[in-house]
């Protein structure tokens, strides 16, 4: 089998692709491996630098610590905790408590209501203010509370309105008020 001079051209192109191909390919795989190193040591860099703020900041405060020290001798007078200090059980906290004095407050106490003792008198309600007895709008109306409480407040709503109500005037009535308004203007 005779090749041709074109189909010899046409397998070397094939060879010269194949290779740019491949070299593109390992060049590719190295940019790549080049980028993930240059991220690693920019990660590195980073967590040094956080590594050494932390340490330059307990540098500053071991640093003051001495400062800190002197001011507690001096001027604030405190002192490190010693072990004769510290308590070993509730009892000796208990016993480091001292006897209500004379004008201490009486200690607070939880209301309670025993409801089992039905023969209990009840006990009208009472105006924390006044001290009058208090009478509920339901239980002394044969109304419905809802209804007189709409009421209600509906006249609040009116009277504390600063918008009044337009009374209405029949046509003599209005008549007089111009024929009353004219004549103080002619005054």
């Amino acid at each position: 089998m005779i090749v041709t001079g074109s189909r010899i051209r046409q397998i070397g192109w094939v060879a010269v692709m194949a290779a740019c191909i491949a070299m593109f390919a390992v060049l590719s795989f190295n940019v790549h491996a080049v980028k993930s190193e240059v991220l690693l040591a920019e990660r590195e860099i980073i967590a040094l630098e956080r590594e050494t703020l932390m340490l330059e900041t307990e540098f500053q405060t071991r640093a003051s610590q001495r400062q800190l020290a002197e001011w507690n001798a001096v001027e604030l007078g405190y002192k490190a905790p010693r072990a004769d200090q510290y308590l070993e059980n509730e009892r000796q906290l208990a016993s480091l408590g001292l006897p209500a004095g004379p004008d201490a407050p009486a200690p607070i106490r939880v209301a309670a209501v025993d409801l089992a003792s039905a023969d209990a008198p009840r006990r009208e309600m009472v105006s924390p203010i006044s001290g009058d007895a208090v009478t509920l709008a339901s239980v002394s109306s044969s109304e419905d509370a809802g209804a007189v409480f709409t009421d209600a407040f509906g006249d609040f709503l009116i009277e504390a309105s600063p918008i009044r109500a337009a009374s209405a005037q029949t046509g003599s009535g209005m008549a007089a008020d111009v024929a009353l308004l004219t004549s103080e203007a002619g005054e």
